[in-house]
């Protein structure tokens, strides 16, 4: 007797939504997906572009991670990493910038090498990061991992000048 019950009961269910299929096909068109753009047509002769070999152009290539930082007023602040080293043994050498002036550029703070870096919070003048790299014992020469947390601070400047040193303090 359970087992026709059992039955019944399944065969009930999947009655029970005979129109999936319908409305499967009725997605309204703001969360339809575009449609295709056509390919372009060239309309002029192409232009060879030779590779570029300046060293800082090698180096802007190299960043694999990049976070601005919002919260520093008319200051443009970001962190970010290039790819170095070995990525078994962290590898991504992490930084903080400040835009200095056209005639200046950036002003660059490395903060370490690390596996990775997540931006717990910002206020003006500071970044709370959670940082993972790897470690090793030198004992065992046994290769492990670490989370920690630390504190980049800096001097906010009245006159809107990029600071001369940043702080990194380790935190909780």
């Amino acid at each position: 007797m359970k087992p026709v019950t059992f039955l019944v009961a399944l065969l009930g269910l999947t009655a029970c939504d005979a129109q999936v299929e319908s409305r499967k096909a009725a997605v309204p068109a703001e969360q339809a997906a575009p449609a295709p753009a056509a390919p372009l047509t060239a309309t002029g002769p192409a232009e060879i572009v030779q590779p570029d070999t300046d060293d800082n152009q090698q180096q802007a290539a190299a960043v694999v991670e990049l976070t601005p930082l919002t919260r520093q007023g008319d200051r443009t602040v970001k962190l970010f990493g290039t790819a170095g080293g070995d990525p078994a043994m962290n590898g991504l050498y992490t930084h903080v910038a400040f835009f200095d002036s056209p005639a200046e550029g950036w002003r660059v703070f490395r903060l370490g090498d690390f596996l990775d870096y997540r931006v717990l919070s910002e206020a003006p003048g500071r970044v709370d990061l959670e940082i993972d790299e790897s470690t090793m014992d030198a004992a065992s020469g046994e290769i492990g991992s670490r989370t920690h947390r630390v504190i980049v601070g800096w001097t906010v400047a009245t006159d809107g000048a990029a600071p001369a040193t940043v702080t990194v303090t380790p935190a909780q």
